[in-house]
């Protein structure tokens, strides 16, 4: 066994990752024993936010962009589904997939322009591609319902004869997103461990350098947006899904900067960091808007708090306070979370 896998097996993160996953798997039938069964639904929601959070730390923690414009793909995966069940009348599959289509389209039109900047630059046409898609989707008010949104039906998941499966039925709802954001993980993941996924990092690292051993830092960053957008599209998908409407809000850019947010509190560079951030500070949310209109300034001090003493993130503090040293040297990409944040905008 080398050292990579030998660190790897006696990890005390890996043991605490089986556990959570256990722990999702009966959460339906679990969570409304000890809390109010309203946290199931809360749940559902994190797997959509985190998934979208994913695919902001995918520019900003691997491939070092900072993009203010996530909120695009995701508004335009929900539209897609929306307008397909709405309007074009298609079925629940077809739609959910004409929503992703949408998505990636979208996505490979505005990146062909943004990936070309770097830096500063590139946020700031992100927040441009956001505030152009906004308006138009607020004024193009006969499509998509502009300010008011477009809520929808449901259509069956599946059919068979009288028999049929809807998001309608909550724990079924539950595990149909389990399963789709825990795939997009998984594809995540292989990505990332893939060649194209080292090719991701080295350009983040030094694209000069990486272009002269004959990496192309435009294409790669194209990819990596793309597929970024891809992700958001999916989260979009599934979340005009569980909310049964899609509305132009949700393309803002300062949805994207809550995507941001959840990444540097969950762990830049990570790949479930920004899971842990959109859990912990939706968690926090709905905990302290019971107490206090005014929470989200609470919230907003406790961002200033992790961010400053907890450059690393969840991941990092996870890293520091869980693994003892004697397991020995840090491995994998979750590693670097604990290690000083990358300068991503640089």
């Amino acid at each position: 066994m080398n050292a990579r896998a030998h660190a790897r097996q006696y990890n005390p993160l890996t043991w605490l990752g089986i556990a959570a996953a256990a722990f999702l798997l009966v959460a339906p039938y679990v969570l409304p024993l000890i809390v109010d069964e309203f946290w199931v639904t809360v749940l559902t929601e994190m797997f959509i936010w985190g998934l979208f959070a994913a695919s902001v730390n995918l520019l900003l923690g691997y491939t070092g962009l900072l993009s203010f414009g996530q909120a695009v793909y995701f508004g335009m995966g929900a539209y897609g589904v929306a307008l397909g069940l709405d309007t074009l009348g298609l079925s629940f599959w077809s739609a959910f997939v004409f929503g992703i289509a949408i998505a990636f389209v979208t996505a490979a039109v505005t990146g062909f322009f943004a990936v070309r900047l770097t830096w500063h630059y590139f946020a700031i046409i992100t927040v441009v591609f956001s505030l152009i898609f906004y308006f138009l989707a607020v004024g193009w008010k006969d499509l998509t319902g502009g300010d008011d949104g477009l809520p929808f039906a449901l259509a069956p998941v599946l059919m068979w004869g009288e028999w049929e499966l809807s998001l309608s039925d909550l724990t079924f709802q539950y595990y149909f997103m389990l399963v789709i954001v825990g795939g997009c993980f998984y594809l995540l993941y292989r990505v990332l461990e893939s060649p194209l996924g080292r090719a991701i990092v080295a350009i983040r690292e030094n694209d000069s350098r990486a272009s002269l051993i004959g990496l192309s830092p435009y294409w790669i960053r194209y990819t990596s947006f793309v597929l970024a957008g891809v992700f958001a599209g999916v989260a979009g998908v599934l979340f005009a899904l569980f909310s049964r409407y899609a509305s132009a809000h949700y393309m803002f850019w300062t949805v994207s900067g809550e995507g941001v947010i959840w990444t540097i509190v969950g762990g830049v560079g990570t790949l479930f960091g920004p899971v842990l951030g959109a859990m912990f500070l939706i968690i926090l949310r709905e905990e302290l808007s019971l107490y206090w209109e005014h929470y989200l300034l609470l919230v907003g001090v406790i961002v200033i708090l992790a961010v400053t003493f907890a450059p690393g993130g969840i991941m990092g503090l996870l890293y520091k306070w869980i693994v003892p040293a004697a397991s020995g040297p840090k491995v994998g990409r979750e590693a670097e979370a604990s290690e000083q944040p990358r300068k991503s905008l640089e």
